[in-house]
């Protein structure tokens, strides 16, 4: 979507994550994401609730990649594999790489955790984005595949 629109892409994991899987201070993440958005137009990718008062302040729209419980497994179980193998750090200067062990053996899982949080986490995404944040801006649902594949192509023309 940035790349169509001509726009930078922000991406909240990379604003989040340090070097040997470390977390960043709270105060150090939000004036990250703060500097982040303080350019006139950007499309950021992932989402932190915490940082919501931040990011909304100015949004325009907010695109809601609302997929299915079996889509984004897959999507997940992919991601993960295809990191893994490949090896390549995820995050440029950070060194943070995903690993077989840290994907299916680990407490710490990010698939562990999506299949445990998958339902809390939409509930709370449908609320927020039903609410707003107290700003009227529109929400663009995207429940499939075949859905974002035509936002794009609307974007394109």
């Amino acid at each position: 979507m940035a790349e169509i629109l001509g726009l930078p892409c922000i991406e909240m994991d990379a604003l989040f994550w340090l070097p040997g899987w470390q977390q960043p201070a709270e105060e150090d993440f939000l004036a990250k994401v703060a500097a982040a958005v303080s350019g006139q137009e950007w499309v950021l990718d992932g989402n932190y609730t915490r940082t919501q008062a931040i990011k909304w302040a100015e949004v325009e729209c907010v695109v809601w990649l609302d997929y299915s419980f079996a889509r984004t497994t897959s999507q997940s179980l992919g991601r993960v594999i295809k990191r893994s193998l490949g090896g390549q750090e995820i995050w440029t200067g950070t060194g943070n790489r995903e690993s077989f062990w840290q994907a299916f053996f680990s407490k710490k899982s990010i698939l562990l955790w999506m299949l445990k949080s998958f339902r809390r986490t939409r509930e709370k995404y449908r609320a927020l984005m039903e609410e707003g944040g107290g700003r009227a801006f529109p929400v663009v649902r995207i429940g499939s595949r075949e859905e974002a594949e035509e936002l794009l192509r609307g974007l394109r023309r």
